[in-house]
């Protein structure tokens, strides 16, 4: 009788499920397999009037890709955002929702609202105002540096200050999201270890390493994983305020996937990209998950 009422309960359960699963097939999985399709051809401009004509090239595409010395230049503009813009912006992120959730605090939701305001900036928007921040002549930055009585800096002319200058962008634009994340993180810690550590006659900073940290595990390994993806996916804000440049010193893989797919409409070479993205970002996540388990 058990076993038959368990049946019917999973046979339910699939039945509910089918539908979203189908679409996640349909709108997921199957342009998936087209792109890995995809990128083991020459698929190009002359392929969409007349898909006949593109040819199987296996894994030649994946050759060039690491024979190309453009790309190891955008994998390291990449890996350049990933290792200082993602831990920048999880510090970011829990300084703010530290200070927003601290005691005696007036008005917090004021302070949420203004913190996650960019958040819900349109991007491009924000990354021309932020252009003219950068203007080394009337840029409100320089200005500030030559009050200080520093020399002014080409933020997005120099080759040296391009990538700081949009992750610092970046980090302002994002911290909002996982600020969110952290207070509600922070809401779920009991209260009942943070006054046994008073007791104990914990300080703050104790506390804070001892207490919050640890309960705040699963949230930072959220963020953590979220926040690299999303830096490993770094495209609007050099299309938009560099163009990858000065002299390719903040092209990135996506920018420069999509240069290849739609500049020169190389779509198998812009799969195939795609797909070493893929791998370097699936690494990377296994790698925060391990770190995780370890700390746990």
């Amino acid at each position: 009788m058990r076993s038959t009422i368990e049946q019917q309960q999973n046979r339910a359960a699939w039945i509910f499920v089918l539908p979203a699963l189908s679409l996640i097939g349909l709108f997921f999985f199957v342009p998936v397999l087209g792109g890995l399709v995809l990128s083991l051809t020459d698929f190009d401009i002359y392929a969409i009037g007349s898909p006949d004509t593109a040819r199987f090239v296996a894994f030649d595409n994946y050759r060039k890709i690491f024979a190309d010395h453009l790309f190891w230049k955008a994998l390291g503009n990449t890996f350049t955002n990933v290792l200082i813009g993602a831990p920048l912006s999880v510090l970011v992120s829990l300084g703010a929702a530290l200070l927003v959730s601290a005691k005696g605090v007036r008005l917090p939701a004021l302070f949420r609202s203004i913190y996650f305001a960019p958040v819900v900036t349109t991007l491009v928007a924000v990354a021309i105002v932020w252009r003219y921040l950068y203007h080394p002549k009337y840029g409100l930055i320089d200005m500030g540096l030559g009050w200080l009585g520093l020399p002014p800096i080409d933020w997005l002319g120099d080759p040296h200050w391009a990538m700081p200058a949009i992750i610092l962008m970046a980090v302002w634009k994002n911290f909002g999201y996982n600020m969110i994340i952290f207070i509600a993180g922070l809401q779920s810690v009991p209260q009942e270890l943070y006054e046994a550590a008073e007791v104990d006659g914990a300080n703050a900073w104790q506390r804070f390493r001892h207490v919050t940290l640890p309960s705040l595990g699963p949230t930072l390994l959220f963020v953590g994983v979220m926040t690299m993806i999303g830096n490993f996916q770094l495209f609007a804000e050099p299309y938009v305020m560099t163009q990858g440049g000065p002299v390719r010193a903040t092209t990135s893989v996506v920018l420069l996937m999509y240069e290849e797919g739609f500049r020169w409409w190389r779509m198998g070479m812009a799969a195939a990209l795609a797909f070493v993205l893929f791998v370097i970002t699936a690494i990377g996540t296994l790698i925060q998950m391990r770190l995780q388990r370890g700390r746990g």
